[in-house]
């Protein structure tokens, strides 16, 4: 019976210990719930900042985009000017 005392009197006291951390546990998670919310207000993005493009430069940009293309089609039109359609010389039915 001295076995089964001495266990029931450790059981005892690993659930003080256990209480204890418990409580300690629970502190915790509240000062970090607490932090979280505050450091969350104050903290800045991660990654990278968003580039923000002025309108003169976005015109500027689209203009030489669409003179670009223009170059492109003019090419094109000029290598083409000799075909006249798809037509493989047969005559049309």
């Amino acid at each position: 019976m001295n076995i089964l005392a001495a266990l029931k009197r450790e059981e005892a006291k690993l659930q003080k210990q256990a209480d204890k951390v418990r409580q300690q546990l629970d502190a915790v998670r509240a000062a970090m719930k607490i932090l979280g919310r505050g450091a969350a207000r104050k903290r800045k993005p991660i990654g990278k900042k968003k580039r923000v493009m002025s309108a003169a430069t976005k015109a500027k940009i689209s203009k030489a985009t669409k003179e670009r293309w223009a170059k492109i089609r003019a090419a094109k039109a000029k290598r083409n000017s000799g075909l006249t359609g798809r037509t493989s010389g047969l005559p049309k039915i």
